[in-house]
């Protein structure tokens, strides 16, 4: 799954990813899955979620949103003027595949070759793998 901030804009660093992760973590839990990776750059995150077909997809996604937006806002109050008018982190849209070309190994690696905050932009990631099932 892949979510972006509210009209893309550039707002998390190391700190709020950390964070970010173990509050999706939680979540996952809760709703009996495995958040299997995660990684993120300033303005999107990437999760690669196992989860049985009994969870509904909409309902993980908009607690995962939901939460994580309700926390970092909680906990970071930098993040405060990044919710702007709308009082929302996340934009309402989302991109979801399943992953059956690809090996899992595949999907871990480009997901930890994510550009972070902290690394220069040059070392910006591949493409992701050719051979998707996009839903």
């Amino acid at each position: 799954m892949v979510f972006v901030t509210k009209y893309r804009y550039p707002v998390f660093t190391v700190a709020h990813l950390q964070r970010m992760e173990e509050i999706m973590r939680a979540v996952c839990a809760d709703f009996q899955t495995e958040l299997a990776e995660f990684n993120g750059e300033a303005s999107h995150v990437h999760l690669l979620v196992n989860f049985p077909p009994k969870v509904a997809l909409s309902k993980l996604v908009n607690s995962l949103k939901g939460v994580s937006s309700r926390r970092l806002r909680q906990e970071f109050p930098d993040l405060a003027p990044h919710y702007w008018q709308a009082q929302r982190l996340w934009a309402g849209s989302y991109f979801a595949g399943s992953a059956g070309g690809p090996p899992v190994s595949a999907l871990h690696q480009y997901i930890e070759q994510q550009h972070q905050p902290s690394r220069p932009a040059h070392a910006r990631s591949p493409s992701p793998p050719a051979s998707r099932t996009e839903h």
